[in-house]
């Protein structure tokens, strides 16, 4: 893209972020568009769109609002993946800003006597807290990308940051879920609790030391980050948490060169095709862009035109049952193990598992040998079979678009609704616990080791025909983020439902496990819809919620629908420019 002069902007986004009003979850225009889960980030948008800014600048501004307003999911304590489309270089570009492990990990961190620590044990600690990586990854993105830069886009998220807004019940109900995690650190309980109990609902909540992090980024660029006093707060919050006093947690050894050293990566992105359109998502350390490519390869293979409901979302969930088998087994950081991509996303690997989609639900499937599928003269190892390690389903995702053609599809995460329970000394983030994303028992592809990235299921994917952008989708929830994009894209490309409605359907997951994780929420159990699939076989367990996604389409008269899911998430926000 051609990088236009800098105009200065001036923001006033005070009103909206003390009184809000409830925008609708669709949105059609001719304009250029965003979704998010909050109101204030998708205005963040759109104000920095009709300063003349393009879709990269847009997400960062709704992005860095988002760790404001959403920060239990996100912020500059953790990183992501960002996926975009660029109009006038007619390609998909991925950016890789995923937490690294520090100098000090090795494979046998999360062990105690030769036997993995559990999981939830780890979370609130420091030895589970990863170099993040979201400012330099906005960075990168503006400064290729973009046309504004970040003292420019952070604007919107400072004077929501300084000005404060209203704590809505989804704030609160997230904040209470993390009591417990919250008390045990001096900052974190300042800032998010009151006498050791969530803030109420219609309490006024304001971070002015976020808002001088986001100052201090703003005029010094990542570098004020990575290195001098923000980068030795942070060395020191995990090294020495900052604990109640009674409280002990595991500490970390992480350095300052461990900061320093930080490093984006381009990567080119997942490319397959599924009945004529072109799919692209995030490749390793990400698993979603293979596990869908490969779910959809699956699918491929059976005629769904003349399928009834029943017999797609049947083998809906029979491909996503083996691309997780695989999943499970094969994918991880690419720096560090041999992950054999192409034969997961050969079309005639599929043919060969393609079989295995049975009249009836399966039990777990074994992996299959996707190294025969590729031209490879080594004899790379291949992994036993693994059981799918437990991952947070908390994290955010954003699409925007803009009047040029640019898209942007937007996943990062802090891991766990609440990251690790740190929150930085003087600096108003909380830290990720990301690291508890890699496998804690060796040997296995994803297994810790010093400046590794954990393997992560966010899955920004966007979708083209004909060369342009048709739609583009994306979710939080841990491994589910997979199932709710695909599911998602069979509803849409398959069932012919819009994607308004293709969002709204109930949610199922299933992951290579005897049972598939389905939604209370939408009232899915006892439905005709479950007893259809149980005749099948299928055995489902109930959570509240899978995934609120987001997503935008384009159309072919040129304007676009934007689309967030309020109900999961209690709130959800989708814009379209005014002409």
């Amino acid at each position: 893209m051609n990088r236009a002069l800098r105009p200065v902007i001036t923001l006033s986004l005070l009103t909206l972020s003390i009184t809000l009003q409830a925008a609708p979850a669709v949105s059609t225009g001719q304009g250029g568009a965003v979704a998010t889960i909050s109101e204030q980030a998708s205005r963040a948008a759109i104000a920095i769109l009709d300063q003349g800014g393009n879709a990269i600048d847009a997400a960062v501004a709704a992005a860095a609002t988002l760790g404001v307003t959403d920060p239990f999911s996100c912020g500059i304590g953790g990183g992501g993946f960002m996926l975009i489309y660029s109009a006038d270089d007619d390609k998909v570009i991925s950016i890789d800003h995923r937490e690294t492990a520090p100098a000090y990990f090795h494979p046998g961190i999360f062990q105690q006597n030769g036997e993995a620590m559990a999981w939830e044990e780890v979370v609130p600690t420091g030895i589970s807290v990863g170099v993040p990586g979201t400012v330099l990854g906005w960075q990168e993105a503006l400064g290729r990308y973009g046309t504004m830069s970040l003292e420019q886009t952070l604007a919107p998220a400072i004077e929501v940051a300084e000005q404060g807004f209203t704590v809505t019940d989804n704030f609160h109900r997230i904040a209470q879920k993390n009591e417990h995690k919250f008390a045990r650190f001096e900052p974190s309980r300042a800032l998010y609790l009151q006498n050791d109990k969530a803030l109420p609902v219609g309490s006024h909540f304001s971070n002015p030391d976020l808002a001088a992090t986001y100052r201090a980024i703003a005029k010094g660029g990542a570098q004020a980050f990575y290195e001098g006093d923000i980068a030795r707060d942070i060395v020191a919050a995990v090294n020495q948490p900052p604990v109640v006093d009674g409280v002990s947690v595991l500490s970390a050894t992480m350095t300052l060169n461990d900061l320093k050293d930080y490093e984006v990566r381009l990567r080119q992105p997942i490319h397959s095709t599924y009945r004529g359109y072109d799919v692209y998502g995030m490749a390793p350390p990400s698993s979603g862009g293979i596990a869908i490519a490969q779910a959809l390869n699956l699918l491929e293979t059976r005629d769904l035109s003349a399928a009834s409901r029943t017999e797609a979302e049947h083998l809906y969930l029979e491909a996503s049952r083996l691309a997780f088998a695989d999943r499970n087994a094969y994918v991880a950081d690419t720096e560090f193990t041999d992950v054999p991509i192409a034969g997961l996303l050969s079309k005639e690997y599929a043919k060969h598992r393609a079989p295995l989609l049975e009249a009836r639900a399966a039990g777990q499937r074994g992996p299959g040998d996707p190294f025969a599928y590729q031209d490879d003269p080594s004899v790379p190892l291949r992994p036993a079979a693994a059981g799918l390690m437990q991952e947070s389903a908390h994290t955010t995702h954003l699409a925007v678009s803009d009047r040029h053609g640019n898209v942007v599809a937007y996943t990062f995460t802090i891991e766990d609704w609440g990251g690790s329970g740190i929150v930085v000394p003087g600096r108003g983030f909380l830290l990720n616990n990301e690291l508890t994303d890699f496998d804690f028992s060796a040997p296995h592809p994803n297994v810790a080791e010093a400046f590794k990235r954990p393997r992560s299921s966010m899955s920004p994917t966007i979708v083209l025909r004909d060369g342009k952008p048709a739609f583009t989708i994306g979710s939080p929830g841990g491994s589910t983020i997979i199932t709710t994009v695909l599911q998602t894209m069979v509803n849409h490309i398959d069932l012919g439902m819009s994607l308004a409605d293709a969002l709204a359907a109930p949610r199922m997951s299933q992951r290579n496990g005897d049972t598939t994780l389905v939604e209370t929420l939408l009232g899915f159990p006892g439905s005709e819809q479950a007893r259809a699939l149980e005749a099948l076989g299928h055995r489902f367990v109930e959570t509240d919620q899978i995934g609120a996604a987001n997503g935008i389409a384009f159309h072919a008269d040129g304007s676009v629908t934007a689309v967030s899911e309020p109900r999961r998430h209690g709130v959800g926000t989708a814009l379209v420019q005014q002409q």
